[in-house]
C-alpha cells in the first residue's frame, strides 16, 4: 500500500472486529462473533459486483424481496402490486452488508434502517445509497445495542445472519425486542442437515465456488424448530415457513416446501 492508500489492512479489520466484540461485552451479553465480522469486512468491496464473490446474493435477492413484500403486505393490509407497497413502514435490516436488501426496500417506500457491525460494510452501503439517490439510515451497530436503546420497527429482517452469530437464542431475543406490536420478524438461514452440508458447504463453497471457502460452518446452522422455539420464547408466533432452492434450469432461486437447506421463517408479534 502507498502512503496515501486508506484501504483497511488485515490488522485494521481484525482490530475493528475485536473492538466490536468488546463494545458488546461492555454493554451486556454479546452475540457478535469477531471472526465472522472480520470475514465479511474483507468482502466490503465485493458487495455490488453481481459477477463477484457476492454474486450469489444478487441472485438470491429476488426471492427474498418477494417473500418480505408478501408477508408485509399480508400483515399490514397493503397491495402487493403497488409500487410503494411498503410506504410508511419502518424496516430494519440486521447485518445489512453493503445494502443489497435495503435499497430495493427503500424503493418500495419503506423507511429503512440498515445495521452492520463491520464499519467497512456500512461505509460501502452509505456510498452506494448516495450515488443511487436513496435515503437510508445506515449505522455501524448491533441488534443488541438497538434493543437496549429501546428502538422498534414494523418489520425486522435478519437474512443469512443467524448462522454467523455466537449465541442464537440471545440474538433472536434481541431481534424480537426490536419488533413493534403487530410487527414482523423475518429470518432466513440454513438448516443443519446432511443435505445442507453437501449443498451449502461442499457444493456452494468447494465445487461451484459461489462463496469463499469457510463462509459457513455446519455446526452453526440452525434448524427451523430451534428458531421457532427461540421466537416463541420471546413472545412471537411463527406464521410462515418456506424453503428456498436453486433452480438450475432457470438459473434463479425459488421457494419450495423443502426446509432441509435454505429456508425463511416469518414470526408475528401480537398487537
Amino acid at each position: 500500500m502507498t502512503a496515501t492508500d486508506t484501504r483497511p489492512t488485515d490488522t485494521d479489520l481484525k482490530t475493528e472486529a475485536r473492538q466490536g466484540g468488546a463494545t458488546q461485552g461492555a454493554a451486556g451479553s454479546s452475540t457478535l462473533d469477531p471472526i465472522e465480522v472480520d470475514k465479511f469486512s474483507r468482502l466490503a468491496s465485493e458487495w455490488w459486483n453481481p459477477s463477484g464473490k457476492m454474486g450469489i446474493l444478487h441472485k438470491f435477492n429476488p426471492v427474498r424481496l418477494a417473500h418480505i413484500r408478501e408477508q408485509a403486505c399480508a400483515t399490514f393490509g397493503r397491495s402487493r402490486e403497488a409500487v410503494d407497497a411498503l410506504s410508511g413502514l419502518s424496516v430494519l435490516d440486521i447485518g445489512c452488508g453493503g445494502g443489497l436488501l435495503c435499497e430495493p426496500l427503500a424503493r418500495m417506500g419503506a423507511e429503512v434502517t440498515g445495521i452492520d457491525p463491520a464499519r467497512t460494510n456500512v461505509e460501502t452501503a452509505r456510498l452506494h445509497a448516495k450515488t443511487s439517490g436513496l435515503s437510508i439510515d445506515y449505522r455501524c451497530t448491533t441488534a443488541e445495542e438497538l434493543a437496549a436503546a429501546g428502538e422498534s420497527f414494523d418489520v425486522v429482517l435478519a437474512m443469512e445472519v443467524v448462522e454467523h452469530v455466537a449465541d442464537v437464542p440471545l440474538f433472536v431475543g434481541a431481534c424480537s425486542r426490536l419488533v413493534k406490536p403487530g410487527g414482523l420478524l423475518v429470518m432466513a438461514t440454513i438448516n443443519r442437515t446432511m443435505k445442507s452440508y453437501a449443498l451449502a458447504i461442499v457444493g456452494a463453497e468447494y465445487i461451484l465456488r459461489w462463496l469463499p471457502r469457510g463462509t459457513h460452518e455446519w455446526d452453526k446452522f440452525v434448524t427451523p424448530e430451534e428458531l421457532a422455539v427461540a421466537m416463541a420464547d420471546n413472545g412471537l408466533t411463527v406464521v410462515d415457513r418456506k424453503g428456498v432452492r436453486y433452480d438450475v434450469l432457470r438459473d434463479r432461486w425459488v421457494e419450495t416446501p423443502d426446509l432441509q437447506v435454505n429456508y425463511m421463517v416469518t414470526a408475528h408479534r401480537a398487537g
